[in-house]
């Protein structure tokens, strides 16, 4: 195996999710295909073509649970970034729910934040 190129997050809401993923958090769309009834939906992070995440409508009692819990309370992904403050202060403004305020530690510094369902994603900035 060489690596990680998709996963997938169960959302109550394709276009939704659609929305706060690209207006949100600045991701962009790598797919979007429709199959019939069936929607290919995937989004990426605006400085790599790596790795994308299928936005999936959950349809079953057991994926609907998972919405929102994928990672029960852990982060489900991280995204590192060169600038943690800076990107902190702008998903802020861009109404990005946030669990506290970057912290400063020997690994570097983070911020958890959570998208529009609850799943958590930890931002994160290297050490200089």
């Amino acid at each position: 195996m060489k690596k990680l190129t998709t996963f997938k997050v169960y959302v109550l809401d394709q276009e939704e999710a659609r929305k706060f993923y690209v207006n949100q958090l600045g991701f962009k769309v790598a797919e979007d295909k429709r199959m019939g009834d069936y929607r290919w939906l995937l989004v990426q992070p605006p400085d790599t073509q790596e790795v994308t995440i299928n936005l999936e409508t959950a349809r079953t009692a057991d994926e609907k649970a998972l919405v929102g819990r994928q990672a029960a309370s852990q982060p489900l992904f991280g995204l590192a970034t060169d600038d943690c403050l800076r990107d902190y202060s702008e998903l802020k403004g861009r109404g990005v729910k946030f669990e506290g305020e970057p912290k400063v530690q020997p690994w570097g510094t983070g911020v958890m934040l959570q998208d529009l369902y609850g799943n958590k994603i930890y931002l994160s900035q290297e050490p200089a």
